[in-house]
């Protein structure tokens, strides 16, 4: 492998409470196969094809994807459809759950975009824009906003992003709801991270459509 870094979009998702005690190894496994089929579904809906990621890297209880700098796929459609798809998307799936099961399958997600040079070897990706990223989706304040709202998604995004995408309020995307709640501390550098939580969009005549289909 060439030391020289690569430029990646990055996508990575955590499921709250995976460890909780109703959590048992098969619901683990369950849960596990639902997280990488709503990714995949979000991408599909919001028109990213799967040739412009790197195969998902496994996070035990999340999902890491790596997205190619192509015209195509502005850094922009993760933040105004692929996100928002996804906490619909979860929003259903939870709904589908009888009330006796939600204790153990209901799936609530943190989420964090970025974007950076990664390096990779035969073990996968790594460098500081992966550690950054993860810093701030394993943040525990991004945490605690989860558990303080109904929402089945929280979104992290780097400072990078706000500044460079959120800020212009490019495709839609509102500035106003992305708070600048995280601090992080990575390579000695403290960072700063804006937390979104998506509105759930109301679904058009065509998902209602394919819903009873």
């Amino acid at each position: 492998m060439s030391g020289n870094p690569v430029h990646r979009s990055i996508l990575a998702v955590d499921l709250e409470n995976s460890t909780g005690v109703l959590r048992t190894n098969p619901i683990k496994e369950e849960l596990r196969s639902q997280i990488y089929g709503q990714v995949k579904r979000a991408m599909a809906s919001a028109g990213i094809d799967e040739r412009w990621c790197d195969p998902f890297e496994d996070r035990g209880d999340g999902v890491l994807a790596l997205f190619h700098p192509v015209d195509e796929l502005p850094k922009t459609r993760l933040l105004s459809r692929l996100v928002p798809t996804l906490a619909r998307q979860l929003a259903d799936y939870n709904e589908s759950i009888s009330t006796a099961e939600r204790p153990s399958r209901c799936m609530r997600l943190r989420a964090v975009v970025h974007a950076g040079e990664i390096h990779r070897d035969e073990n996968g990706p790594f460098g500081e824009a992966i550690d950054l990223a993860c810093r701030l989706l394993d943040a525990p304040r991004l945490k605690k906003c989860l558990r303080a709202t109904s929402s089945p998604l929280v979104l992290a995004v780097s400072e990078d992003i706000y500044w460079g995408i959120v800020k212009h309020g490019y495709d839609g995307i509102c500035p106003a709801a992305y708070r600048p709640d995280l601090r992080v501390s990575v390579a000695s550098r403290r960072r700063q991270g804006f937390v979104h939580i998506p509105q759930e969009a109301p679904k058009t005549h065509e998902d209602r459509t394919m819903a009873v289909a």
